[in-house]
Formats: structure tokens, sequence, C-alpha cells
């Protein structure tokens, strides 16, 4: 197995572009793979372009109808069909979408294949993570779901269990969709709370189908206003145990950035340095509990240049076992680049002053009349007694 991890890129991706007033703006991906360069991470990583999905590959999780109304609607745009989701608000058609979701759904699945192949250990798909999308129908920005694809891939080479943790502001509901009735995939999401965010789902109370599945989904459901010592110390009473008790083959998690306070969609108050601490969390619990196995996608966020370039880098730095430490400056020349296809003043440093960040440990007890503790509580108790475990 090679000790160096694999960065999924291909320059094509920023063609996922949705048109100048929608939020999911492309130069988010530009800059994150500038700031990677310019800390010399692409030359402690194996970049690797994979292939585009093909459609053998896409019908894993997508049926053949929705791929055929995503193609027709990557040709001619204004034919899109509202009742698959295209053509929307959301996920407006563009010339060539189908093309260049296939290709983030590639790099994802590409990241998989090497990570259980032994090519590399880690594999890091920033671009990916688009984890709304349905098995028919696209939703919230999303056209194809990677992170379905890249954990179906697992399953089709053999993987008996994955688990998928999913912390972007958002609730991983594709990936929980695609998976809700197979007892080999672990779906753990970490969101805010159903009754203030898109897509009204991830409920603690939905934990899959009784049988064999039932205790495969976990949602824990954050209050508005959650900061960094709450989402660290909800992250930590949940995940672990369940990670430990399942015994993941592989770990694929999901790395939205769209926790961070100032994300204009959303409404958790979550630090860049808070989300580093998850980054290296979600690799030492990959070493612990599946071998080092590690495939780390991206996700949402809207601060596209104060927020998502700096978070996915740290991301692929940890991936690379080359951290970059939080006061770190930012290279000039980034900060330049930034200006100029922005006109944005870019940030200093790879930190927003909070590092180290601390957080309670559940163990040291909880309040009951805490929102964030009842949160936690409300998550233990559906779905633990389901896996045998105590709440």
């Amino acid at each position: 197995m090679s000790g160096r991890a694999q960065l999924m890129w291909d320059e094509a991706v920023t063609g996922y572009d949705f048109g100048p007033d929608h939020p999911m703006d492309p130069v988010r991906l530009v800059l994150t793979r500038g700031l990677v360069g310019a800390f010399g991470l692409d030359r402690e990583t194996d970049v690797v372009a994979a292939k585009a999905a093909g459609e053998s590959t896409l019908r894993l999780v997508h049926r053949q109808d929705y791929i055929a109304a995503v193609k027709a609607a990557s040709v001619d745009p204004g034919a899109a069909d509202p009742s698959y989701g295209l053509g929307t608000p959301d996920d407006p058609a563009f010339a060539g979408m189908h093309e260049v979701s296939a290709l983030i759904a590639g790099q994802s699945v590409g990241a998989a294949e090497a990570v259980w192949r032994g090519e590399a250990l880690h594999a890091v798909n920033f671009a990916g993570g688009l984890h709304h999308a349905m098995p028919a129908a696209a939703s919230g920005f999303c056209i194809y779901n990677d992170a379905s694809l890249a954990v179906a891939r697992l399953l089709e080479l053999g993987a008996e269990r994955v688990a998928y943790v999913d912390v972007d502001v958002h609730h991983g509901d594709g990936v929980q969709a695609a998976f809700w009735e197979d007892p080999r995939v672990l779906t753990i999401s970490l969101h805010e709370h159903p009754r203030t965010l898109f897509p009204q789902t991830g409920w603690p109370e939905e934990t899959g189908p009784e049988g064999a599945a039932a205790g495969s989904a976990v949602n824990v459901a954050l209050p508005a206003g959650t900061g960094d010592a709450g989402w660290l110390r909800a992250f930590h009473a949940v995940v672990p145990e369940l990670l430990a008790d399942f015994r993941p083959q592989v770990l694929v998690t999901q790395h939205g950035a769209d926790t961070h306070v100032e994300d204009p969609l959303a409404h958790l108050a979550v630090s860049l340095d808070a989300q580093r601490a998850v980054q290296i969390a979600c690799h030492e619990l990959a070493h612990e509990y599946a071998e080092g196995r590690w495939v780390a996608l991206g996700g949402g966020g809207y601060a596209v240049v104060d927020v998502v370039p700096r978070s996915w880098t740290h991301l692929v730095a940890v991936a690379a076992g080359r951290e970059v430490a939080p006061e770190a400056m930012i290279p000039e020349g980034w900060r330049q680049e930034v200006f100029a296809r922005t006109r944005q003043l870019a940030p200093a440093r790879m930190t927003d002053g909070r590092w180290p960040v601390s957080w309670k440990d559940w163990e040291a007890g909880y309040d009951p009349a805490d929102r964030l503790d009842q949160a936690v509580l409300a998550t233990r108790r559906a779905a633990y007694p389901l896996r045998g475990l105590l709440p």
C-alpha cells in the first residue's frame, strides 16, 4: 500500500457552474487548488485525474431514466425536466452538465478504488461531496451523488462494512436514502436542525428501516447557533463510539465547509479551526478503526474566498500527513490571485484565531437542560439501542 495520499483533480471539474448568480461558485474549487499548490501540498500527494463515471457506474445509485434526463438537459438546457429536479433555481440546467457531473463523480469513485486497492491510504476529492442528489432527482446543487457512488463502488469491490460520516451543515439525505436498507453501510450525519435548514430531514428518529438495517442511519440535529465547543462535543459524543462498534473497512467522510459562522446559507457558528480539528479526528478514526483507509470529500461551502479554500487545504494537508499550522501565513501569490479573480481581499493566515479549540467530553457528564446536549441525547436514545449500545 502506498503511504502517499492521492489528490483527485481535473481542472475540468470547475465547469460545474450553475451560473453567475448561483451560490455554488466554481471559483471555490479554483482557489482551493491554488492554495493547495501554494503550500506545496500537490508535491506531497499523488495528483490523479480519474475518468468520468460511466453509465454502468452511475447506475449503481441513479435510475436510468434520471441519467437520461440529465443527458437531455445537458444537450438542451431549455428542455430540462423539473420533475427530475432539473432546471430549478437550486439546480439550473447548463450545457455539458452531465459530463462535468460524471467527471466529479468519477473522481470520488476513483478515490474509493485507490484506497480499496491499496494504491493510496488516503484520497481526497474536494470537488465532491454532492450529497443531496437522489436516485431519480437532482437536489440542493447536486446532480450526481458522488459520495453515494464512492460507497457503492466500495461495496461492489467487496467491502462488507463502509462508514460514511457527513459534517456538512446540511443533512446528508441523498447518501442516507441510497443505503437506507443496506446494513453494510453506516451513515452518520451531523447537521443543523431540519426545523431551520434545507433539506428539512435528518431527524434523530431517522434510524433506518426495521430489520437488518435498523440503526444503520444516525442523525445529530444541531441547534442553530451551535459553535465550536458544541459541534466538537457532539461529534466526539457520537462518532467514535459508533465506529468502534461498526468496525468499518473504509471510512468515507464529507467535509462541507458551510458549518462556518460566515457561511451565508446556514446558521451554525463553527470556526475554521474546529473544522480542522474534525478533519484531524476523522484521520485518526480511520487509522484506529479502518486500517487507515480514508476517502475524504468536499461538499457545501459558500464563503468561497475566506473559508472554503482554507478549510479544504487543511483537509488535503491532513490527508497528506503534512498538516499546515493554523498560524501559518498564506503565501502572497495566492492572495494576489484571489484579488485578481474576485476583487476580494484574501485572509492572511490559516486560522480564525481559535486554535487550539476545546470542548467538554461527553463522558464528563451532560446537562439535560442544555439544547446541544438534548440534541446528542435524542440521537443516542434513538439509534444506540438499535445497535445494541447504551444510550
